[in-house]
């Protein structure tokens, strides 16, 4: 089974954006890729662990705080307790994959409507 963290809470913090976890992230490092889950409505930025990746599931609820990533060219920095991990090329990749998701029905019509509603609008 694959793991996966969700993140539910963001906070801007030092001109970077903090994202929590929920779990323990001793041992992850960024896989410095993202995809689409185009059925939730969320991207996932890759972590790897011992040849093995951990989903990070960034839901549509945190979406604006992703749109103010690529504004601000912020930092993202997953938290857990007192560890932390900055995700690197995550604005980059970020910003490919909403390139790639405009108008392209292959994500879903409801996917792309809501990926250009927010991030295409007015970037």
């Amino acid at each position: 089974m694959q793991k996966s963290i969700t993140i539910n809470s963001t906070d801007v913090i030092n001109n970077k954006l903090m994202v929590e976890a929920n779990v323990s992230i001793k041992g992850l490092i960024p896989g410095e890729q993202m995809l689409a889950d185009s059925d939730h409505f969320s991207f996932i930025y890759l972590l790897e662990k011992a040849n093995e990746y951990t989903y990070l599931v960034l839901p549509e609820a945190i979406w604006p705080a992703l749109k103010e990533v690529i504004k601000q060219n912020l930092p993202v920095i997953i938290t857990f307790n007192e560890d932390q991990l900055e995700l690197t090329n995550f604005k980059e990749e970020l910003e490919y994959l909403i390139s790639n998701i405009k108008g392209n029905g292959n994500y879903g019509e409801e996917m792309v409507e809501k990926v250009e509603t927010l991030f295409i609008s007015d970037l």
